[in-house]
């Protein structure tokens, strides 16, 4: 990973089958800085090839849009129903294909990312949300997928600052010349 530049953006993605949290910070004079965030919901009772290629659309808008340099996503996380991780695996395929292949991709476990934030690798969503707020100065409520998606986004950028630091790659790509 190379060393940070002076100006980095980093779009951090948080897939869901309904709705798809996103968020966008940037690194500027010497500090990381909130851009945007929100959530992508799609429309209610859309079959799930809908629902796929509204997730594609949209993120192909907010791609071009915001024009990350750096793209960081939430890894899947296992359920116990079948049903609902193979929905999930699904909507995370759909936001992966909207990534242009030359875009840097990276991945990060949700234990990861409350880790690097909190603290605890089983920290609550309301801990989670508090640490982003407070980290970005940011006011008011934040939409759970959205305050997800911005912590992918600060791991990301925590992870890339200690790699510079420690002169090694801290994060594991899944994108730029590997197989996706």
């Amino acid at each position: 990973m190379p060393a940070t530049p002076e100006e980095l953006r980093v779009l951090g993605l948080d897939p869901g089958s309904r709705i798809t949290g996103y968020g966008v910070i940037e690194f500027r004079t010497g500090q990381w800085r909130h851009v945007a965030h929100g959530c992508i919901a799609v429309p209610p009772e859309s079959a799930i090839a809908a629902r796929l290629r509204w997730i594609f659309e949209r993120l192909s808008e907010l791609l071009a849009l915001h024009r990350p340099a750096e793209v960081a996503v939430e890894r899947v996380f296992v359920n116990r129903n079948v049903d609902s991780a193979l929905k999930l695996g699904q909507a995370r395929g759909a936001a992966l294909c909207a990534v242009p292949h030359e875009l840097p991709l990276f991945e990060y476990a949700p234990r990861a990312v409350k880790l690097a934030l909190v603290g605890s690798g089983a920290a609550e969503k309301p801990q989670v949300a508090h640490m982003v707020r407070t980290m970005l100065g940011l006011e008011g409520r934040l939409a759970a997928d959205a305050a997800d998606a911005l912590a992918v986004a600060l791991c990301h950028a925590h992870s890339r600052q200690l790699a510079r630091l420690a002169g090694a790659c801290a994060v594991r790509s899944i994108g730029s010349g590997s197989s996706r």
